[in-house]
């Protein structure tokens, strides 16, 4: 299955670019399991996503978060924290 995922803020400058379409790998069945294997997959994955814990994602337009599943998910945002005032 292909999935567009979409990066914001640092995450987004750590992987060098807005957006990406990849075939969802064997066995990435939750937004954990995408992470980690961004993670794992090159450099940049590995500096973006270091921290997993920090990143949020949306799935849908809805939060969600990393034991959620991706079901038939077409598309994922993930970003870090984010914080207003």
């Amino acid at each position: 299955m292909t999935l567009t995922v979409s990066y914001f803020a640092w995450v987004r400058e750590r992987m060098g670019v807005a957006e990406e379409e990849i075939v969802l790998p064997a066995g990435a069945a939750t937004v954990g399991d995408l992470v980690g294997w961004l993670a794992a997959r090159d450099e940049r994955g590995a500096r973006a996503f270091a921290e997993p814990g920090r990143i949020r994602a949306a799935l849908g337009g809805a939060m969600v978060g990393a034991a959620a599943p991706l079901g038939d998910a077409r598309e994922i945002a993930l970003f870090p924290p984010v914080t207003g005032g």
